[in-house]
């Protein structure tokens, strides 16, 4: 990879996370991490708002932004093959958003990029998440979203129902099913809900803010996720 794109592709990774290690960027464009070091500097001493320091993480500060770039052939396709699999398994609203943001990509690509993403030979089976599932999605992506506590009645595997007050963090789908992933104030500790066992849910009025130990990254961290 030429020095040029990796800078970039610096740039887009750490737009696109809360906050990015080192080790994390080193992995992705496999260099080390001594030339992750030295190129953050460059891009720094270029005037580009990078965040943060070495052993610690980075991220991008609010309003920088990159001149619009076309994608290529094998983008364009990868595009399509991303919308294709997943909006049969996201909620009706998402998978909207998926297809409409996807025709306006496609509007504006060369004819021969346009053509060769249309035309790849890459599909979903038909099926999905029942619409009870589908619509506690709608729910869940809210309350991440918003930071609300939920009031959850779960049926786990055994049957055993129970009454749980959550701080939602992230929804994971797992080939078959969705769960919900969050900070559990019965257990005090994280834990994952299939969302289809959910048998109530509810928005409670209470928020939350992150807490050492109790966040997203937290549990990330705890299962070994980057």
């Amino acid at each position: 990879m030429r020095r040029a794109d990796r800078l970039f592709q610096i740039v887009q990774l750490v737009r696109g996370r809360r906050l990015t290690t080192a080790d994390f960027l080193a992995t992705r464009l496999e260099v080390s991490v001594r030339t992750v070091y030295r190129d953050i500097a460059d891009l720094q001493a270029q005037g580009v708002p990078l965040d943060g320091e070495a052993g610690v993480g980075y991220r991008m500060r609010a309003g920088f932004d990159l001149p619009p770039l076309m994608f290529t052939r094998d983008e364009a396709q990868a595009l399509v093959a991303s919308v294709r699999l997943a909006r049969p398994r996201l909620d009706h609203a998402l998978a909207r958003q998926a297809e409409g943001a996807l025709a306006k990509i496609i509007a504006v690509l060369p004819a021969d990029v346009r053509a060769a993403a249309e035309s790849l030979p890459v599909f979903a089976v038909v099926g999905g998440p029942d619409e009870a599932t589908r619509a506690r999605l709608v729910l869940l992506r809210a309350a991440i979203e918003s930071r609300r506590v939920l009031g959850l009645r779960y049926r786990d595997l055994r049957d055993e129902t129970s009454e749980r007050r959550v701080r939602p963090l992230g929804c994971y789908f797992w080939d078959a099913v969705w769960t919900l992933a969050g900070w559990c104030e019965l257990r005090q500790d994280f834990r994952s809900f299939r969302v289809d066992r959910i048998e109530a849910l509810e928005l409670l009025d209470e928020r939350f803010r992150d807490e050492p130990g109790k966040t997203l990254a937290d549990l990330q961290r705890a299962v070994g996720v980057r």
